[in-house]
C-alpha cells in the first residue's frame, strides 16, 4: 500500500496524510519526503559511524559523524601507505633516461627544407624527407653547432670522428623504413650532470648527485601523425628529418623525483646555451624512461645496461611530455613491477605507455633490441669530422650555465637560493637581465650610502622583481615585458624606499600605478601625489599603540601570558589603519608595541 502511494505521489512529504489518486490514508509517520537523504546502517558501518542500537544513545550531529568517518578513512589510507612503503624498502629502483630534443636550426638534418613551423601540413619538405626514390641525404653542417653547444654544456667529450647508422623499423611515420641516427659512434660521449637540492632531487639522494651521460647522438625526427578513430591516420611530413639530439644517461637514477629534476635541468641547460628553442611545454623535448627494480643490496640481477650489471629486467616508457609525467610514470611502473615480483611473477622486457592523470602504465608492445633494429652504417653519409678549433671556439663563447649563474646570484648579489633559481628559469633569462639592470642602476643611485646598505641591494631588488612586480603580472595574467615597469622606474622607487622617504605600503601603491601605465618620473609622482613620508614622532606612535591596545585587551593578555608574539603583527596593522595613510612605519610601530606590551625596547 505504501509503495503504491509513493509511486502515485512523488511529492509526498512528512506532512502528507493522504493520496488523492488512490485515496489511501496513512499516518504522517509512514510518508517520507522523496527529496530527503538518509544514511543507511550499512553506510555508517562501513565508515565506522554506526552507534549502538541498545540502551540510551547520545545524539551525534551528522556533520560530526562525517568528520569522524573522514578521519578514520584517512588513518586507514595512511596505514596502508606506510605498509606499502615498508614493503618497498626491500626494493631498489634504477632508472635511465633518454631525452630527445629538437635543435635550434634553420634547415633539416639531411635536406635544405626549412624547420620553421608552418600552418599547412606537408609544405616544408624535400624529396629526401619523403624517401623519394633516388634522393640522397645532404648533411647540413650548420645543424652540428647547437648540438655541439649542448654536448659541451653537458660536460661531454667531443669525438673527432663520428658516423651515422640506419635504425630499421617499419612504421608509417618513417617513410624510408629506417631512421638515421648515431648508435655505434656518436659525436659526444662520457658526459655528466650534477644535481643539487635546489634542483628538486629526492632527499634520499643527499645534497648532490652526479648522473653520468653515456652519449649524445644526432638523429632525424619522424613525421607527425594524427589519429582519427576508428581507422584513419593522417601524416604531416614537415617534421621529418628535423635535427634531434638524443641524450642517453647511465642507469644511475634511483628516485622518481631525481629523474624529473634531471630532465628539468637538462632542458634549462639546452635553453641557456641556445641549443633548442622550445621545451617540453611546446613539444620540443620528449623523454623516455627505462625502469627496473631489484632487491636492495642484491647485485645478482641477470641484466646489464650501460656497463652496470646486476640489474632487474627493464621496461621502457615512451614519449613523456612533462616533468610531472616523468615522475608519475616512474612511480606507477615501479609499483607495478614490485607487485608482479612479490606475487611470484616475472617482468617482461616491453615498451609501455603513460597517460597524464593515470595511475598505471599500459603495455604497448614487446621491447625491441639491437637485433630487431638491424643497425648498420649508412652508406650514403660520410664520417663526420669535428676539429678541436671548433670545439674550443664554441666552449669559449658558451653562455654561463645555470649552476654558475646561481653561484653568482647567491655570492655576488646576496640572493637566497629560493629567489636565484626562478630568476634564471623565468622568461628564458629575460627576467634575470631585467633584475641585473635594476641592481646596476640602484648601485649608481646609492653610491653615497654605506657598505651595509650596498650589500642588501641585490636581495631587496630580487624581492621587488620576483614577488611584488611578479605578483602584479600573475594577478593580471600578463606575459613578461620589461617595458611595463622599466628598470629605471623600479630602481628609482626602491631607492626612495631604501632612503626611508616612503613606506613599504606607499612603494607598493606606486608600483601598482606604474604597472597600470603611470609614466611620470618617480620623484615627480611622489611630490605631486603627496606621497613622501612625513615621519611620526615617538609620541604619535605611542598614542596610536595605546589606542589599539585599549580596544583589544584580551589579545594583549594572550601575548603577555602565552608569549604569542605573532599577534604583534596584527596590532601593527591596526596602527597603520588608524594612523594617517603612508606615515606609519611597520618597524617603528612594532618596536613601540613591544615596549608597551612586553616592557621591551627591542
Amino acid at each position: 500500500m505504501l509503495r503504491s502511494c509513493l509511486r502515485h505521489c512523488p511529492r509526498a512529504t512528512v506532512r502528507s496524510v493522504s493520496c488523492p489518486r488512490c485515496l489511501h490514508h496513512e499516518p504522517p509517520r509512514i510518508h517520507l519526503a522523496r527529496q530527503q537523504t538518509s544514511l543507511s546502517p550499512s553506510f555508517l558501518q562501513i565508515r565506522g559511524l554506526q552507534t549502538s542500537t541498545t540502551g540510551p544513545e547520545e545524539h551525534v550531529p551528522l556533520r560530526k559523524q562525517l568528520k569522524q568517518g573522514a578521519k578514520a578513512l584517512k588513518a586507514q589510507k595512511r596505514e596502508r601507505r606506510e605498509q606499502e612503503e615498508a614493503s618497498r624498502q626491500k626494493w631498489e629502483l634504477t632508472v635511465g633516461v633518454e631525452i630527445h630534443a629538437q635543435l635550434n636550426t634553420e634547415t633539416k638534418l639531411f635536406s635544405r627544407a626549412p624547420t620553421l613551423p608552418s600552418g599547412l601540413p606537408n609544405t616544408n619538405v624535400a624529396l629526401f624527407d619523403l624517401a623519394f626514390p633516388g634522393s640522397q641525404p645532404e648533411f647540413q653542417a650548420a645543424t652540428l653547432l647547437p648540438a655541439l653547444r649542448a654536448a659541451i654544456a653537458l660536460n661531454c667529450d667531443i669525438q673527432p670522428v663520428s658516423r651515422f647508422d640506419r635504425k630499421h623499423y617499419f612504421y608509417h611515420d618513417q617513410p624510408a623504413g629506417y631512421q638515421i641516427t648515431q648508435y655505434y659512434e656518436p659525436f659526444a660521449r662520457n658526459g655528466y650532470l650534477d644535481l643539487f637540492t635546489h634542483d628538486g632531487i629526492a632527499p634520499e639522494d643527499g645534497d648532490r648527485v652526479r648522473i653520468g651521460i653515456k652519449q649524445i647522438q644526432l638523429e632525424q625526427d619522424t613525421a607527425k601523425s594524427q589519429e582519427y578513430p576508428p581507422s584513419t591516420q593522417l601524416l604531416d611530413f614537415n617534421r621529418v628529418s628535423h635535427p634531434l639530439i638524443e641524450i642517453i644517461t647511465m642507469p644511475q637514477i634511483h628516485n622518481p623525483a631525481t629523474a624529473a629534476a634531471f630532465v628539468r635541468k637538462v632542458q634549462a641547460i639546452l635553453q641557456s646555451c641556445n641549443a633548442v628553442t622550445t621545451g617540453m611545454e611546446a613539444g620540443g623535448l620528449r623523454a623516455d624512461v627505462n625502469v627496473s627494480v631489484r632487491l636492495r643490496g642484491d647485485g645478482s640481477g641477470a641484466h646489464q645496461y650501460g656497463g652496470i650489471g646486476g640489474l632487474g629486467q627493464r621496461t621502457e616508457i615512451k614519449n613523456l611530455s612533462s616533468f610531472k609525467a616523468v615522475e608519475d610514470a616512474i612511480i606507477a611502473e615501479k609499483n607495478r613491477q614490485i607487485t608482479v615480483l612479490e606475487s611470484g611473477g616475472v617482468i617482461e622486457g616491453e615498451t609501455r605507455g603513460w597517460t597524464i592523470g593515470s595511475t598505471e602504465t599500459r603495455r604497448l608492445r614487446g621491447k625491441e633490441g639491437e637485433v630487431d633494429y638491424r643497425y648498420m652504417p649508412d652508406p650514403d653519409i660520410p664520417p663526420l669530422l669535428i676539429g678541436e678549433d671548433l670545439v674550443s671556439a664554441l666552449s669559449d663563447n658558451l653562455p654561463t650555465g645555470p649552476d654558475a649563474l646561481i653561484d653568482m646570484l647567491v655570492g655576488q648579489y646576496g640572493l637566497p637560493i629560493e629567489d636565484a633559481k626562478p630568476l634564471i628559469e623565468l622568461d628564458d633569462g629575460a627576467r634575470l637581465e631585467y633584475y641585473q639592470d635594476v641592481v646596476d642602476i640602484l648601485r649608481d643611485l646609492q653610491q653615497d650610502l654605506d657598505a651595509e646598505a650596498q650589500t642588501s641591494l641585490g636581495r631587496v631588488a630580487g624581492n621587488w622583481v620576483l614577488h611584488e612586480l611578479g605578483g602584479l603580472l600573475t594577478k593580471a595574467d600578463v606575459a613578461w615585458d620589461a617595458e611595463i615597469v622599466t628598470a629605471e622606474s623600479l630602481a628609482a622607487l626602491i631607492d626612495q624606499l631604501q632612503r626611508k622617504r616612503i613606506t613599504g605600503a606607499t612603494a607598493k601603491k606606486v608600483l601598482a600605478m606604474l604597472f597600470e601605465g603611470e609614466r611620470r618620473p618617480i620623484l615627480q609622482l611622489l611630490e605631486e601625489e603627496n606621497l613622501i613620508l612625513r615621519p611620526l614622532s615617538r609620541e604619535e606612535y605611542i598614542a596610536l599603540a595605546e589606542a589599539a591596545i585599549e580596544l583589544n585587551p584580551k589579545m594583549v593578555e594572550q601575548i603577555r601570558s602565552k608569549n604569542q608574539l605573532g599577534k604583534l603583527g596584527w596590532f601593527v596593522g591596526q596602527m597603520m589603519r588608524m594612523g594617517e595613510k603612508g606615515r606609519v612605519e611597520a618597524q617603528k610601530a612594532d618596536s613601540i608595541l613591544r615596549e608597551l606590551i612586553l616592557g621591551s625596547s627591542q
